[in-house]
Order: C-alpha cells, then sequence, then structure tokens
C-alpha cells in the first residue's frame, strides 16, 4: 500500500514512521508513507497557502488551488489514489473504516490547518472526510498519524500474528479483556487461575466472559451496538 500525505508540516511525520509496526511495514516494503509539503504546490513567489475567509471571521482558510494542484500531481504520478480529508466533520475513523481502507493501493490523505480548508476540497476532490474524535487539534497532522497507524494494522504481513488484528478491541464489537504476564504474583496481585490452568476452552470463554463485562462497564453504548439484530453477542 502507498500512502502520499500533503501537510504544512511534513517534518512531523520522520518520527512516528520510524519506530515500531510502521517502520517494520515500510522496511517490508508491504507499506510506503511519503509526506509533501502542500506548499510546493502553491503558486506565486511566496507559495501562499492560506487566506482570510470570504464573509469575515477569524483565522485563515487554506485555499483550494495546492491542494487540488498537490493531489492531481500524485495522482497523475502514483495512481488514482483515493482523496481523504482528516476533518472534524468526517466520518469517524472505526475499525471497521481502517479495514475498509486497508483494503486500496493508494491513500492521499490531507492535512487540514488553521479554521479549516476551503469547503470546495470537501464537495468536489476528496472522496471521504474522515474524524478521529469529537475534540479539536491544531491541524490533520496526528488525526492522519492514527489513521495510518490503524490501517497499516490490516495490511497482509504487518503484524508478526496473522490473527492479532482480528483479537484487538472494537474487532468484535467490543473492547478487549484483561491480559497478564510474569510474574504470578506481584505485590500480593495474583493472576486469574483459569490462565494458568491449561484449559484454552475455559480460557476464551473467561476471556470473552471479561471483555464483554469490561465493555458493559466502560462503553455500554458499544454492547447495544453489538447486541442488534445480525450483530449478537453470543
Amino acid at each position: 500500500m502507498r500512502i502520499d500525505v500533503l501537510t504544512l508540516f511534513p517534518g512531523m511525520f520522520s518520527g512516528p514512521l520510524d519506530h515500531s509496526i510502521l517502520l517494520k511495514a515500510r522496511e517490508a516494503g508491504l507499506l510506503t508513507v511519503a509526506a509533501h509539503d502542500l506548499r510546493e504546490y502553491a503558486e506565486g513567489r511566496h507559495r501562499v497557502t492560506d487566506e482570510p475567509p470570504f464573509g469575515g471571521g477569524g483565522g485563515m482558510v487554506m485555499k483550494p488551488e495546492p491542494i487540488f494542484a498537490g493531489v492531481e500531481a500524485l495522482r497523475e504520478k502514483f495512481g488514482q489514489g483515493k482523496a481523504v480529508l482528516l476533518s472534524p466533520q468526517g466520518e469517524m475513523l472505526d475499525s471497521v473504516l481502517a479495514r475498509r481502507l486497508s483494503a486500496e493501493e493508494h491513500l492521499i490523505l490531507i492535512c487540514g490547518r488553521y479554521e479549516g480548508v476551503d469547503q470546495r476540497v470537501a464537495d468536489h476532490l476528496a472522496d471521504l472526510e474522515v474524524s478521529i474524535g469529537d475534540y479539536v487539534l491544531s491541524g490533520g497532522e496526528l488525526p492522519a498519524l492514527v489513521l495510518i497507524d490503524a490501517v497499516a494494522r490490516f495490511l497482509p504481513g504487518v503484524l508478526g500474528d496473522p490473527l492479532a488484528s482480528s483479537r484487538d478491541s472494537f474487532e468484535e464489537g467490543l473492547l478487549e479483556g484483561p491480559q497478564y504476564t510474569r510474574p504470578r504474583s506481584f505485590r500480593g496481585h495474583t493472576v486469574p487461575e483459569v490462565l494458568l490452568s491449561g484449559d484454552h476452552a475455559a480460557v476464551e470463554k473467561w476471556r470473552r466472559e471479561e471483555a464483554l463485562r469490561r465493555t458493559r462497564e466502560r462503553r455500554p453504548d458499544l454492547v447495544r451496538k453489538a447486541l442488534t439484530p445480525g450483530k449478537g453477542v453470543e
């Protein structure tokens, strides 16, 4: 998979992409990520990428011309990629959407800044708008990194265990249950005996029950969703 990012701050991507799973995926040739300075696609001597909003109001709005030019240049060079605008107005990123995006060969992520992006980008260029939550960030760079990480986990070969992503939280509509490792006892707190029993069926039953209990306590909205017809929790 190839992911191109259009941003005013390409340097924000070098650190996170150079560690852990994302680095291994890139080194293995499973994922290519390139961050492009949006100013390279702006016109004029000063490479202006933002202007005051029509109608007045505070802040600046990102101009459509550099964004259209950037997406079109990337599509011409690497093929027709799906353009994703990181936006508070977008579809909420979850495991279902991340898995869906992982099936794409090429993504072009558009990172907004300031008061937002000219609406014509969303209306006439972006194939999809994506949000990572109901809060405000300084720009689309951090959401883009979150999206890249979430999508990469679904690419074949990225995780050492091919079933690992299917056991993550939210994959079955529930939070993941508690996990334990050595030592068996730490400061008087012991590991549940069922995990030491060697009874795989009992362990799986316990994990399922704990996942459901934890989700009921912390995210009852997920339980209601999982219990809707066709999505029942066994």
